[in-house]
């Protein structure tokens, strides 16, 4: 039993120490009998637009909404009616 826990104890070790890899930037990646089955690799945040609102697509980038347009709107806007 105690053998099983020090390897055990050992491969968390291994995994913390390969996850520190990662996250500074370096592709890890685990084989099984030699075959690569496994990569781990720092997840990549865009910056959002100002708005928090963000697009996919072929246009991820291009379109963005300006400063203000999920401020509250007054009726008469909402509906067209002049002042």
């Amino acid at each position: 039993m105690r053998r099983h826990t020090d390897q055990r104890l050992r491969s968390e070790d291994q995994l913390f120490s390969l996850l520190d890899r990662a996250v500074a930037g370096e592709t890890i990646v685990i084989a099984r009998a030699g075959e690569p089955f496994l990569r781990l690799v720092p997840i990549q945040q865009a910056a959002a637009p100002k708005s928090g609102a963000t697009f996919g697509g072929p246009l991820a980038g291009q379109i963005g909404l300006e400063d203000g347009f999920f401020d509250p709107v007054a009726d008469d806007q909402l509906l067209g009616v002049a002042p």
